[in-house]
């Protein structure tokens, strides 16, 4: 049975800093994270390839630095200097292909 497992979120104040985690029980191609605020669609964060490529959304450049580490099928996410927009559900997504899987979501709020 595949799964992906994630933790790091919470309660950050405008500035601050957290930093996800997502491990799976197999070994993905893609990894990435997305984030769903309210009232709005699930959108792409930052992914990573196998080899290290990575690509980010526009809002997060320059703030979030997404990494993985193969021998542990593990993907993390850095988010620095965070903003109130960031609060949302963060889910990892893991991918072989068409083969694709979710994490359960994370909760990161950002708020003074």
């Amino acid at each position: 049975q595949v799964q992906l497992v994630e933790s790091g979120g919470g309660l950050v104040q405008p500035g601050g800093s957290l930093t996800l985690s997502c491990a799976a029980s197999f070994s993905p191609n893609t990894m990435g994270w997305y984030r769903q605020g309210p009232g709005k669609q699930r959108e792409l964060v930052a992914g990573i390839t196998r080899d290290g490529s990575t690509n980010y959304a526009s809002s997060v450049k320059g703030r979030f630095t997404i990494s993985r580490d193969n021998a542990k099928n593990t993907v993390y996410l850095q988010m620095n200097s965070l903003k109130p927009e960031d609060t949302g559900v963060y889910y990892c997504n893991a991918a072989i292909s068409l083969y694709s899987s979710w994490g359960q979501g994370t909760q990161v709020t950002v708020s003074s």
